[in-house]
């Protein structure tokens, strides 16, 4: 079974992009330091040569995990969603005890950025508060302790 990838449309687009991206320009510029690497001579010491093949495996890697993730992308629909309860792509605004409130929008794993109020569904904040409604209040398990949230509203 394939795993689902739930992105936004903007985040569909900045992954195909990047696609492009490595599949046109990043290649091209590996395949000329391999050329040039090879053309100094014995392969088995040439720094170059080593650090360009490597680097192929990881822009190759990266390739497949893009190319993975688009075949099975879920555009999270923002006009289909139920704004009573918590489900991704919902902007959430929380608060825990008596600090200020966040706000927050519920992504997939590949467009998580919590510092620009982007987290992931599969996130322990996210798995939380998935199914929650306005006034629900949730507890998080973190390294420090329990974290105690309210959910002040739902968009």
């Amino acid at each position: 079974m394939t795993e689902a990838h739930y992105l936004t449309n903007d985040g569909l687009q900045r992954l195909q992009a990047e696609l492009n991206y490595l599949k046109t320009t990043a290649r091209d510029q590996l395949a000329k330091r391999l050329r040039t690497a090879i053309q100094q001579g014995d392969l088995s010491e040439n720094a170059d040569y080593i650090a360009a093949k490597e680097e192929q495996g990881f822009l190759e890697g990266r390739i497949m995990e893009l190319e993975q993730i688009i075949r099975n992308v879920v555009i999270i629909d923002e006009s289909q969603r139920n704004r009573d309860v918590v489900d991704i792509g919902a902007s959430v605004t929380i608060q825990e005890g008596n600090f200020p409130m966040e706000t927050y929008q519920l992504v997939g794993p590949q467009e998580a950025d919590p510092a620009n109020g982007r987290i992931s569904h599969e996130s322990p904040i996210g798995k939380a508060m998935i199914g929650k409604r306005s006034g629900d209040e949730f507890l998080v398990s973190t390294p420090n302790g329990t974290v105690h949230f309210k959910i002040i509203k739902i968009e």
